[in-house]
């Protein structure tokens, strides 16, 4: 059975205005005749990272508040909050209903959504919630070096590796030159065992160009994709790393870049406010032309 059919998919890429760039994410503005199979179907049909699906008041007007829950799933399992599909849902959103606010209910909680307009540009800001970082065990962090063909030494000592969450939990893993970043091809099977013991929705591979600018990689064999091209999830999460090792100063606008090595570029901004712990992200968005 064609699950597709059954609902009003859109198809729409995050952290990019050029539908060839960015993250692409399906897009139900009306889930609330799906269920949990139904949606899963969908998600796995189109076989992006991720899909979402809103459900609330209004859900496709807008004239019942601008408050929902909104639900997101890989192609293989339902994970707790994206990034990149909270972006492109909220642009879908206001293409339909008008830029302004947003308040979705996720299972890792509730995640404020602001779209502003720009001549013809929207662009989406989301708040995590509240973040924090950890240390990741010795072995642990050899297990994930090991499947990824990584050795130590070319690891930057200035970024220790640590867990960060904002809304779930990725792996930071900093190369010491653009050139490691750039060679990526790891075992997919021992990754994904050790994300799976470690609850980790993706590693956060990351090089750093300069004081506010990084290169972004995101390894993703959990949700049966090898690498996400731009994670809304992990640009937060690492947000909160860069605040918890005083890497950046209490108030700052930092540039991720991500996709390049998949032909798919992206650009994400991470904001940290002071006396904020949350962290935003923000991009922009577009709609993904299908054959008719």
């Amino acid at each position: 059975m064609n699950r597709i059919s059954e609902a009003e998919v859109l198809r729409y890429t995050a952290f990019s205005g050029d539908p060839e760039g960015g993250n692409p994410a399906g897009v139900v503005l009306d889930a609330s005749g799906l269920d949990d199979a139904a949606m899963l179907a969908i998600a796995a049909e189109l076989g992006y990272s991720e899909s979402a699906f809103l459900t609330g008041p209004g859900a496709t007007d807008g004239s019942a508040g601008r408050g929902y829950t909104i639900r997101y799933f890989s192609p293989k399992a339902e994970v707790p909050f994206c990034g990149h599909a909270t972006v492109a849902t909220a642009i879908a959103f206001a293409e339909r209903n008008g830029p302004g606010e947003l308040v979705l209910t996720t299972r890792a909680g509730t995640v404020p959504v602001t779209v502003t307009r720009d001549g013809t540009e929207l662009r989406a800001t989301l708040t995590s919630v509240e973040p924090h970082v950890t240390d990741i065990a010795p072995d642990d962090l050899a297990e994930a070096l090991a499947a990824l063909d990584w050795p130590a030494a070319d690891l930057d000592p200035a970024l220790p590796p640590r867990i960060a969450y904002a809304g779930n939990r990725h792996l930071v893993l900093a190369a010491g030159s653009r050139e490691r970043l750039a060679d990526l091809d790891y075992d997919f099977a021992r990754l994904e065992a050790l994300m799976h013991r470690l609850d980790l929705t993706t590693v956060q591979l990351v090089w750093r160009e300069s004081q506010a600018v990084f290169h972004v990689r995101d390894p993703f064999p959990v949700g049966g994709v090898v690498e996400d091209p731009a994670t809304g999830a992990a640009a937060a999460a690492f947000g909160a790393y860069l605040r918890e090792r005083s890497l950046v100063p209490d108030a700052a606008v930092v540039t991720l870049r991500q996709g390049e090595d998949m032909g798919r570029p992206g650009t994400l901004t991470v904001e940290l406010r002071p006396g904020d712990a949350r962290v935003r992200v923000s991009g922009t968005g577009t709609r993904i032309p299908t054959a008719e």
